[in-house]
């Protein structure tokens, strides 16, 4: 316990949520909020996720510092900071540059929607949202995993910022992600095991839209979802070896649906997936040229969900849990 004189306290409720399971790379390295729904309608006791304990359960870095960053000046993090389980650069480091909100994004495996980023800002003070913070630290392995690292910022946010949090459960509208055909998967969706193997070689297609690439052909990467500019000036999503419990917890970051997605699919395993749609007013990304006449040509969401994924959402009510932010304060000195 540090004997430094305290900043004051700054206490809030702000809400969060927290899912079991696995940022998108709409743009690299911006991590998020999101709800991990259950699909029964009752309320149960919050628990720790699996993830949480196949990592240790707890683990603190050896040694850590916390400077305020300058908001004009990125500091590339050492590895993603998304809920994927990607392997990390060895050695134990972690330097990034980012808002309080990332890092407990990180800290905690979550993923927003638009609109739970917006109410979980809104109830957060200002220096929170705006200052960042270049942490510099040393995992006390060399092969500390994702998964430990994020055990880690949870101690250091615990310790220096003096975050508590606790979880609630609530019975929520969402969309449940189903198959619009009873055991059909659409065309540009397979299992990972029949594509390619995330360790082999990788060939840049010419064409990343071109029906000839295999379902997230145009990813050099496993584990995390990216965009980019499709034909007519669409949009070309994308992912290789994801469940589809993550893809379901992706799907709100590109499309204001105003609720949360969960997994109603009863897919197992792993799955490559390309979506290719034309945006609209609700698209949270659009691929711009820059030019004002620019005009869409393709699919709409929901249309290229169902003929390219096989699948549709369906509305319905869940139990969702979410973490509450009790307290929060400057960070003490080094």
């Amino acid at each position: 316990m540090r004997s430094e004189s305290r900043k004051p306290a700054i206490a809030c409720a702000a809400r969060l949520t927290y899912p079991l399971g696995l940022a998108i790379f709409i743009a690299p390295f911006i991590a998020s909020i999101l709800i991990h729904a259950q699909t029964s309608t009752t309320s149960a006791p919050p628990q720790v996720p699996a993830w949480q304990i196949a990592a240790g359960g707890h683990a603190e870095f050896e040694v850590a510092s916390i400077r305020p960053g300058d908001p004009a000046r990125f500091v590339r993090p050492t590895f993603p900071l998304s809920i994927d389980d990607s392997p990390i650069p060895p050695g134990g480091r972690f330097q990034s540059g980012f808002t309080l909100p990332v890092y407990i994004e990180f800290a905690y495996k979550l993923l927003p929607s638009s609109e739970q980023r917006e109410a979980m800002l809104a109830h957060l003070p200002g220096w929170v949202r705006s200052q960042p913070f270049v942490i510099d630290a040393k995992a006390p392995m060399t092969n500390a995993t994702k998964d430990q690292m994020r055990l880690m910022m949870q101690a250091l946010l615990a310790d220096r910022f003096k975050l508590a949090v606790h979880f609630a459960s609530n019975e929520t509208p969402v969309l449940a992600l189903v198959l619009a055909k009873s055991n059909v998967l659409g065309p540009r969706l397979r299992p990972h095991n029949q594509g390619l193997a995330c360790d082999a070689k990788w060939t840049a297609p010419s064409d990343a839209a071109a029906p000839a690439v295999p379902p997230g052909g145009f990813l050099p990467r496993c584990g995390a979802v990216a965009a980019r500019s499709g034909p007519n000036h669409t949009i070309l999503l994308g992912a290789r070896d994801l469940p589809m419990e993550h893809i379901a917890l992706y799907l709100p970051t590109v499309y204001k649906f105003g609720r949360p997605v969960v997994d109603q699919t009863g897919l197992k395993g792993t799955f490559d997936f390309s979506l290719n749609w034309a945006p609209d007013s609700n698209s949270a990304i659009i691929m711009r040229s820059g030019d004002s006449s620019d005009q869409f040509d393709g699919p709409s969401f929901f249309d290229a969900l169902k003929e390219q994924l096989g699948l549709k959402l369906k509305p319905t009510r869940a139990v969702v849990q979410t973490l509450v932010i009790d307290h929060v304060e400057p960070p003490s000195p080094n």
